[in-house]
Formats: structure tokens, C-alpha cells, sequence
């Protein structure tokens, strides 16, 4: 026991040694997508903290008014706003090809045999030990009865919209003169 606690220091020392190789191996496993939209990304970061270092400049200039720092602003928006749409277009075609790409490897055949396992003994078992199954007479007669119900409920309400489309529809009421 003493010995084995003795290890959990080196286990957690010798895991974060290896860190570094291990995310050295996670970047070697990166698709191109994911790397051409992880640049996109940095790009992109660096471009919104320029704007907001310029932006906050604008607001912290005391000599203009609001509506100036405002418009300001606006202004500076619409210098970045190209780089908005690029970074989207850019991270919607890489989103795309890393959906693609992770899609091609999941066994779809695998999924559903493993989701429908256990389906067919459950049927099966339905199947042949259900009361379904059984050609008791008396199973039967209820059987019959049950189907029956259910024709008549149907028949009945056809009946009710057949007589609802003979009776002629009512003139409609003319409304009431206001009092104004």
C-alpha cells in the first residue's frame, strides 16, 4: 500500500513530462481544415484586439462627445468589417471539410447494428410468447371485438361529418349597430 502511493507522485510527474509530447503528436494528427482554420483564427484574434485597443482609445478621448466617439467607432467598425466576413466564409468552408472529414470516420453500419442489438430478441420474443401469437378462440373473439370497436368508432364519426355537410350552412348574423 505504501509503496504503491509512494508511485502516484512519479505517475503524475512522468504524465506531465510527457505533455508536451503528447500535444506535439495531437498537432502532427491535425487535418489541414483544422490547421488552416486554427490560423484563420489567430489572424482573426489579432485583428478584434487591434480594434478594441483602438476603440478603446476613441472612448477615452476625453475632447470628443459621445455622438462622436460613437460615430467614431462605427467608422472603425466598417475598416474591420471586411475581416469579419472573411474570418466567417474562411471558418464556414474549414467547418465544413472538418465535419466531412470526421463523418467519413464513423461506421454508420456499426452505429445502427449496435443501436438494433437488442431489438430483435425483444421482438422475437413478442412474436412468439405474446398473446398475439396465441390462436386461443377466446383471444380471438376479443381480438375481433376490439377491431370491431374501432370500425364503429370510425363509422360513427364519417356519419357525424356527412350529416354536417347536408345541414345548409346558417345565414350569417349581421352585427350589432355600436351605440356611439
Amino acid at each position: 500500500m505504501v509503496r504503491a502511493l509512494s508511485l502516484v507522485p512519479l505517475s503524475l510527474a512522468a504524465a506531465l513530462a510527457l505533455l508536451p509530447v503528447s500535444t506535439a503528436v495531437a498537432e502532427t494528427q491535425k487535418t489541414s481544415a483544422e490547421l488552416s482554420l486554427e490560423s484563420a483564427a489567430a489572424v482573426f484574434e489579432r485583428k478584434m484586439e487591434e480594434f478594441g485597443a483602438r476603440a478603446e482609445r476613441i472612448q477615452a478621448d476625453d475632447s470628443l462627445s459621445e455622438t462622436q466617439k460613437g460615430l467614431r467607432i462605427a467608422a472603425l467598425w466598417s475598416d474591420y468589417q471586411p475581416h469579419v466576413a472573411d474570418f466567417t466564409a474562411e471558418a464556414t468552408r474549414q467547418a465544413s471539410q472538418i465535419a466531412q472529414a470526421a463523418l467519413a470516420e464513423i461506421d454508420i453500419e456499426a452505429v445502427v447494428r449496435e443501436a438494433t442489438a437488442g431489438i430483435a430478441p425483444m421482438v422475437e420474443g413478442l412474436s412468439t410468447n405474446g398473446a398475439w401469437a396465441q390462436a386461443d378462440p377466446e383471444h380471438m373473439v376479443t381480438y375481433g371485438l376490439i377491431a370491431q370497436y374501432g370500425m364503429d368508432q370510425a363509422l360513427d364519426a364519417m356519419d357525424e361529418v356527412e350529416a354536417a355537410l347536408a345541414v345548409p350552412p346558417a345565414p350569417p348574423v349581421p352585427p350589432l349597430p355600436s351605440e356611439t
